[in-house]
Parts: structure tokens; sequence; C-alpha cells
């Protein structure tokens, strides 16, 4: 009796569309709370800042595992020495509060996809890490975090950030400053200019498709031989895996499901050789 009313109630194109349409928006009918909810409580309007869900990260883990052959608990480990780092917390909560931009941030970290950035770190050892684009700091902070974990393991690393805002990176100072510094301008010229040679790029900056190209053909011949590059607009452009295509490279992408949050995530395009992970 139920099929035969449904089919006929199908049957009404008007009754079966809304019907469909009303099933369709029960997938983000959590997301327009989450909108109405952020728009009244957050001050941020650009780079937001939100968790990933607990799923989300072991995707994450278990992606950047496959790809450095490093072993899944391993990784897992680093991802949450970041998350349990009190100190970057404390430090960036403390840069945020101090500095004249706190009406447009919010008081929480927030790293997101930059856990990932924060293991590669820890996995490759990177003597070099250059970000474009690094707006207030917050993934400068973290990726300075791990290179301080590499130096007392041994290992010397340098963060190299750049913006074409004078005031960008407010949150580098104190001892994350150590490892870590500003070159401002605009960021493919900056790279033009630039002398050593990168273990690590991400790309953050104009997220044109041409401009992001372009980063990486700039980058190309100062990149180490085991480099890897991220790119922080994969999820827009496919420039990327282009580049990776053009170059021999293999890509992967790894998706951000943000936790309590409307924004539907970004992402982290990984770029790298089979040289890149090789055990010393």
């Amino acid at each position: 009796m139920k099929r035969a009313i449904l089919r006929k109630l199908k049957r009404n194109r008007l009754i079966n569309g809304a019907r469909r349409v009303l099933y369709a928006t029960s997938y983000f009918n959590r997301k327009y709370f989450e909108i109405l909810k952020w728009g009244f409580e957050s001050k941020e309007d650009t780079n937001y800042t939100y968790e990933l869900k607990e799923g989300n990260i072991r995707y994450l883990a278990q992606l950047i595992a496959a790809v450095t052959g490093e072993p899944y608990s391993v990784v897992l480990g680093y991802i949450q020495e970041a998350q349990n780092d009190k100190e970057v917390e404390d430090h960036v909560l403390d840069a945020i509060k101090r500095s004249p931009y706190t009406a447009f941030a919010d008081f929480r970290t927030g790293f997101a996809k930059r856990l990932g950035w924060y293991a590669l770190v820890r996995i490759l050892k990177p003597q070099v890490v250059v970000e474009t684009g690094i707006d207030k700091g917050l993934g400068a902070v973290l990726l300075c975090a791990g290179l301080l974990k590499n130096r007392a393991e041994g290992f010397e690393g340098e963060y190299y950030g750049t913006d074409i805002n004078p005031e960008a990176g407010y949150l580098l100072t104190g001892k994350y400053k150590e490892v870590g510094s500003i070159l401002f301008g605009d960021s493919i010229k900056s790279l033009q200019s630039f002398d050593k040679q990168i273990d690590l790029f991400i790309n953050d900056s104009d997220h044109s498709a041409t401009y992001e190209y372009n980063e990486y053909l700039t980058v190309k011949p100062i990149l180490s031989s085991n480099a890897v590059i991220l790119g922080d607009n994969s999820h827009v452009t496919d420039k990327l895996s282009q580049f990776a295509i053009e170059n021999s490279r293999d890509f992967v992408f790894f998706k951000e499901e943000p936790k309590d949050h409307w924004y539907p995530g970004g992402g982290i395009g990984i770029c790298y050789t089979k040289d890149s992970f090789r055990k010393v």
C-alpha cells in the first residue's frame, strides 16, 4: 500500500521534486546551523581556524604513512605531539591577545591540515623550509616548533616565510623566531633571489592558478634532490598535480573535514619523488 502511494506521488512532478529537494538539503542542515553560529560568534573573515574530525586526522596520518613509509603509529604520534604542545598553544593565544588584530582573530589555534605539515617536518628533518603567504603566521609557528624538536634531536633546520603584507607573521616571535624569518615582498620575486636549496616548499600565497603554478616553476631549480612540495590550493586548482606529471613526480591529495565549522575544508596536495623519504 505504501509503495503504491509512493509511486503515485513520484508521478507528480511538483510533489516529487519537493520531496527530493528536502532529502538533498538534509545533508546540509547542520551546516546552516554552523553558519549562523559562526556569523555571530567568530571574528574571522579569512584563513579560518578549526579542528579536524577525529576520523579525518586518522586519514591524514594514514596518507602520510603511505607516502613516507613511516609506520602509522609514528605519524600519528607526531600529529598528537603538535596537538598536545601546550607551549605552542599558549604562545599563539598570547600573541593574538597582544596584537592589534584581536578584533579579527578567534582565540584558538585550530591547526587543521597544518598538523600534516608538522608531521612531514618531523619525518623529513628538512634543512630549509619555505612557506609562501604566511598571513598571521599560524603555520609558521607550528613549522618552527617542529624544526626546534628536530634541532633537539640533532637535526638543524630553518624556516623562511614570504608575504607581500609587511604586517604579516605577527605570531612568529619568541623562540620560534630563532629558526624562522620572513621575506617581505612579492613571493615569486623573493624566491627568484633565494640562495638556498629547499627541502620542503609550501605554496599558500596568491591563490590564482597561474601564480601558484609560476611559484612551482620558480622553485624548481632550487629544490633539493629529496624535496617535497605541499600545495595549500590543491582543493581549488590542479596545478600541483600538473607540475608533478610534468616533472615525473608523484602526487596525492588529502581533503580536510572540519569539526563544528561551516567551511567545507581545504586540503594538502603532496608532490614528491621516490627519493623524498629515502632513509639516509
